[in-house]
């Protein structure tokens, strides 16, 4: 099972990073927080010091096309915020 997906890369996210040390990435469904916790210690070489999970629900989209109106949903996922210890910082592009 692959732990983490992607990181998060919003303003909401970049101004959380600056103001209080804290990485945001959209994590598998099914993690849990230590499995979260030891595969980013383990990919980024940092250490933790709290996780906030959250499951994001998807948002309502519609579309007018040439067959009519299209309504649909975005898909939930879930969302850990990490909060890491003075000092430390996660460079996202240098394990590409």
């Amino acid at each position: 099972m692959e732990i983490l997906k992607k990181p998060i890369l919003t303003e909401k996210a970049s101004a959380l990073t600056e103001k209080s040390n804290r990485f945001t990435f959209s994590v598998n469904h099914k993690a849990n927080k230590l499995q979260i916790k030891a595969a980013i210690e383990k990919l980024y070489g940092v250490t933790i010091v709290a996780i906030n999970t959250m499951v994001v629900d998807g948002k309502a989209k519609s579309r007018y096309t040439k067959a009519g109106f299209v309504s649909g949903r975005s898909p939930k996922y879930k969302k850990a915020i990490v909060t890491l210890k003075d000092g430390e910082t996660i460079d996202y592009y240098a394990n590409l």
